[in-house]
C-alpha cells in the first residue's frame, strides 16, 4: 500500500463505521484490562467527535481511519488514531502521524496508550518515549518537530 491519503473533517455519518472500527482495534486490549464496554465506548467516541479536531482518513476515497489532534499551548495531544486493520504495518499510520504532527510545527506530540497493548511498539519507533503512567494507560511523548529550514 502506499501511504498516500487524504484528511478531512469528521461528519455525522462518519460516527457509526468509525465507532465500530475503534471497537474492533480496541477491543483485545480493553478485555484484557478488564475496561471493555460498549456503552463507554460509544460515550468516549462522541466525546471525541469534533470535526474541529477528529479527521477521517481516506485512502482511493474509502474511510480506513481517523486521528484526532488537539493542539495544546505546549503540546499536541493524539488520541482516536484508528486504523483498519488491513491497512496497518504498511506505513500509512507513520505518514498520517507526520503529516498531523508536521502542521503543528515546535509542538511536543502526546499520547496515551493502553498498557500492553501491541500500539507501543509503533509509537516507539515513531520516536516516543514514554514519560508515565496512569492506571491503564501509558504516557507518551516525542520532541517538537522542527520545521523545514528552521
Amino acid at each position: 500500500m502506499s501511504a498516500a491519503f487524504t484528511l478531512r473533517p469528521v461528519e455525522e455519518a462518519d460516527f457509526e463505521p468509525l465507532l465500530d472500527l475503534s471497537i474492533r482495534v480496541l477491543r483485545a486490549d480493553l478485555e484484557r484490562v478488564g475496561r471493555f464496554d460498549p456503552e463507554r465506548r460509544r460515550s468516549r467516541m462522541r466525546a471525541g467527535f469534533d470535526p474541529a479536531t477528529l479527521a477521517a482518513i481516506e485512502v482511493d476515497g474509502r474511510v480506513v481511519g481517523c486521528i484526532a489532534a488537539v493542539p495544546a499551548k505546549d503540546h499536541l495531544e493524539i488520541h482516536s488514531f484508528y486504523l483498519e486493520p488491513a491497512v496497518q504495518g504498511r506505513g500509512l499510520g507513520a505518514a498520517v502521524l507526520s503529516a498531523v504532527a508536521g502542521a503543528h510545527p515546535g509542538l511536543v506530540v502526546r499520547i496515551e496508550v493502553l498498557k500492553g497493548s501491541r500500539a507501543h511498539r509503533f509509537w516507539e519507533k515513531q520516536g516516543f518515549v514514554r514519560i508515565g503512567e496512569q492506571a491503564v494507560d501509558w504516557l507518551y511523548e516525542s520532541p517538537a518537530r522542527v520545521p523545514p529550514g528552521s
